[in-house]
């Protein structure tokens, strides 16, 4: 049987398909917009812990100057992996205060990607990976909050995530990030695991199993799913889904604002580190809140440690005043490649990016919550931006 001539020029079709996506994304006009991103947990040139923003900044042909696209391992201000052990730290630590008031000047907008820090057992190889050590470089610094309290005297729009102000960093430091933008770090910071039994799954920190021990006569019952609370006093509990759960993994619930304007599912899973904080919502707006779903052992659990069962996972200040977005979740941490980022609509087929198998779906995160809402908040930004530059 003769294969028809449509047989023939369909597979030339899907070839040229990704070459058009990629010419069209090439002829899109590059927006300037200078950005000040500070990320201090980068174990290597990939920099995961900012390639989501780098990701829209590039799919969007946001640049650093007229010309200049963001390099995920260089354009950021945090901490700088070289080979055999070597470092370089490039943070607003070394700023003065001139430079800092030039530095808030020239940039447009900030991101705290994550203040977490490098730690010994992480960067020295003859460490335990496993195990708790010495902070090498991390935490919010004095010449941080300067930074940022400037930018916010300018109006200029300030995002940040899980672990901006919690543990390392200073309780000075940590007060002064509170009294600026109106919320509250309880202390309490969570994850969820797909497997609690220690045989199968070997990323569980045995600082973590250690401590539960040490806290729970030695025992850690865990087998399946469940999720983790650990307090900036050490103190560990866990709930696992049949025994103190219902639900296993935390929910994300969004206001219908938030849903209409940022394009956000009215729920989703969220499968990684959080931080618990408690917004004043006289100057922040919820736009979304986590929700855990205890059974009545897990609840009094919870109720025992001061624990909410829900609490903001999205806020923001977007007043005249001042502009400022905290994500309680490490939303900037993806499994992600830079590569899709270079073919324009490439997000009308995010469908193809989902992996229903995988239960953390931290992929499928960045797709369907990650690249709307802060691409939104992005181009948003940039039109009225630009108005007041002008």
């Amino acid at each position: 049987m003769k294969r028809s001539r449509l047989a023939y020029f369909f597979p030339w079709v899907l070839l040229l398909i990704p070459l058009f996506m990629w010419l069209f994304w090439l002829l899109t006009p590059k927006k300037e917009l200078v950005i000040a991103i500070i990320d201090k947990t980068v174990l290597n040139p990939a920099g995961q812990e900012h390639t989501s923003l780098t990701w829209i900044l590039n799919h969007y042909r946001y640049t650093k100057n007229a010309v200049q696209s963001y390099s995920v391992d260089n354009d950021y201000f945090g901490f700088f992996p070289k080979d055999s052990e070597q470092f370089r730290i490039k943070g607003l630590e070394r700023f003065d205060e001139p430079l800092l008031e030039r530095l808030s000047n020239d940039a447009d907008m900030a991101y705290i990607a994550d203040e977490y820090g490098i730690y010994n057992n992480e960067w020295y190889r003859k460490s335990n990976i496993a195990e708790r050590s010495g902070i090498v470089y991390g935490g919010l610094s004095a010449q941080d909050i300067e930074f940022l309290s400037k930018m916010k005297q300018k109006r200029k729009l300030i995002m940040a995530e899980f672990n901006t102000f919690g543990s390392p960093s200073a309780s000075a430091e940590r007060y002064r990030f509170e009294e600026l933008f109106s919320l509250k770090w309880t202390g309490w910071i969570g994850r969820y695991f797909d497997i609690l039994d220690t045989v199968k799954n070997k990323d569980i920190p045995h600082w973590l199993i250690n401590g539960y021990k040490a806290q729970h006569n030695n025992q850690w019952p865990f087998k399946g799913e469940g999720i983790v609370f650990v307090k900036e006093d050490n103190t560990i509990e866990i709930l696992e889904q049949g025994h103190q759960l219902i639900v296993p993994i935390p929910e994300i619930i969004t206001e219908r604002a938030s849903r209409e304007k940022y394009g956000l599912p009215e729920k989703f899973n969220y499968p990684y580190w959080f931080d618990i904080i408690v917004a004043d919502t006289a100057m922040n707006k919820v736009n979304a809140r986590f929700v855990i779903h205890p059974n009545a052992a897990g609840r009094k659990l919870l109720q025992k440690n001061g624990i909410p069962e829900t609490f903001p996972a999205i806020q923001s200040h977007q007043g005249k005043d001042y502009q400022f977005w905290y994500f309680s979740g490490d939303f900037c941490d993806n499994p992600i490649t830079l590569t899709s980022s270079y073919f324009k609509g490439i997000e009308e087929l995010k469908f193809l990016f989902r992996n229903r198998l995988d239960k953390t779906q931290r992929k499928s995160f960045f797709w369907t919550v990650y690249q709307p809402m802060v691409s939104t908040i992005l181009a948003d930004y940039y039109q009225q931006y630009r108005k007041v530059k002008k």
